[in-house]
């Protein structure tokens, strides 16, 4: 067979959102609780068709509440539980969410972003619920968001957040915007390493408890993060959403609540470096960078190819985690530049927490926000990178 003809059937033309549902299937997800939304409903009939065959479990239930009332349930139990949902009924799990960040049971939530406030524009992207990943949820807590920009990246990304809900025994929110969720790009798997897989057992001390270990639940480990053994499993133990101790019972105990609360944010903002990925592109040598996510940075990708072409000095810094957001790194890599662009489609959520963590660095940083329900083009970025750029005192990018 010739080369180029075993390539053609090695890539398969696949829509963000199908990508999601695949790599969600290679993952080992084995239950999935839903209810349809715009844009994010092509994961569900992708999941209702295949789960079926594959003899794992779909269930389409009432709402959103329901839905991620029964995924708790399925992985207190065992299974690698996820859905896909869109801001409103996003919105509607947020109380659930705190209850799985609380009792510590792994999820993943696909969130196919669309134009809001409320119904707004239900096929139009938005990054609008940026801060809602983070703070959706009342009390004080940790999550972590990944936020891809290709079709492939859904695949890969959908994968790494299993393997992180269930590292760090927490809800994993996967935010993609419309864009993304309903582009159709060639996708080759073939091309790239086997991705690796990670599952609870694997962080259980099986020798320890068959020799009369005591388990503890909700331990207070040194990486923070006790290890999980599904209900059924031969250990007794009880969940609650209410503050408990390590055995998992109620406690009001200052000192205990005040170590639970410490372990259950540290146990993710303590290990950003190990979390938190960016693709820098060109910044080594840059003077201006653009600081960019999801399918915008697929504009700002072409305005810097363009930018670059005209002889100026600009880089592209892409971040595939949101949450925890990676202040550190980017006030490492950014320093000495000039300015930092950062484009959104939003009023500029994520750019609070830049523009913090560029702070007292010397580097300018500006916000370009649009909230029109359209993609930020690349000429748009051009524009204000330039206008920015010609109001810097002592030069140009």
């Amino acid at each position: 067979m010739p080369a180029n003809k075993q390539l053609r059937e090695n890539i398969r033309l696949m829509q963000g959102n199908e990508a999601c549902a695949l790599g969600a299937i290679k993952a080992g997800a084995s239950f999935f609780g839903g209810y349809p939304i715009t844009p994010s409903t092509e994961i569900a009939e992708y999941i209702a068709r295949e789960f079926p065959r594959l003899g794992r479990y779909f269930m389409q239930m009432e709402d959103e509440i329901a839905s991620i009332g029964a995924m708790i349930g399925a992985s207190m139990v065992g299974h690698k539980a996820f859905t896909a949902t869109s801001g409103p009924g996003f919105s509607l799990m947020q109380e659930l969410v705190g209850y799985a960040a609380v009792a510590e049971i792994p999820l993943v939530i696909i969130n196919v972003m669309r134009f809001g406030p409320s119904t707004g524009l239900p096929t139009m992207p938005q990054s609008g619920d940026i801060m809602q990943a983070r703070w959706g949820t009342h009390g004080d807590h940790s999550i972590i968001a990944l936020s891809p920009s290709s079709v492939q990246e859904a695949y890969y990304t959908t994968i790494r957040a299993f393997n992180l809900a269930e590292q760090y025994r927490t809800p994993v929110i996967v935010l993609l915007d419309e864009k993304i969720g309903h582009l159709r790009e060639g996708f080759d798997i073939s091309q790239d390493p086997e991705p690796e897989i990670i599952n609870r057992s694997d962080f259980v001390d099986q020798a320890a408890l068959a020799q009369g270990g005591k388990y503890l639940p909700f331990a207070n480990t040194p990486d923070g993060v006790p290890p999980m053994i599904p209900l059924g499993q031969g250990q007794r133990y009880h969940f609650t959403g209410l503050t408990h101790n390590q055995a998992g019972f109620y406690t009001s105990d200052a000192q205990q609540v005040e170590t639970f609360i410490h372990r259950l944010c540290h146990k993710i903002e303590d290990h950003v470096a190990e979390i938190a990925e960016l693709e820098q592109l060109q910044c080594a040598d840059a003077d201006c960078v653009i600081l960019a996510y999801g399918a915008v940075a697929r504009s700002a990708q072409e305005a810097m190819d363009d930018l670059r072409q005209a002889g100026h000095k600009v880089g592209l810094l892409r971040l595939k985690t949101i949450w925890p957001f990676p202040a550190a790194q980017i006030r490492e890599i950014c320093a000495g530049k000039k300015m930092v662009l950062m484009p959104e489609m939003n009023m500029g959520q994520l750019a609070v927490e830049a523009k913090a963590a560029l702070s007292g660095s010397g580097v300018a940083f500006h916000s370009l926000n649009q909230v029109n329900g359209r993609l930020i083009t690349p000429a748009v970025i051009k524009q204000a990178l330039l206008e920015n750029q010609a109001k810097l005192i002592g030069g140009a990018c």
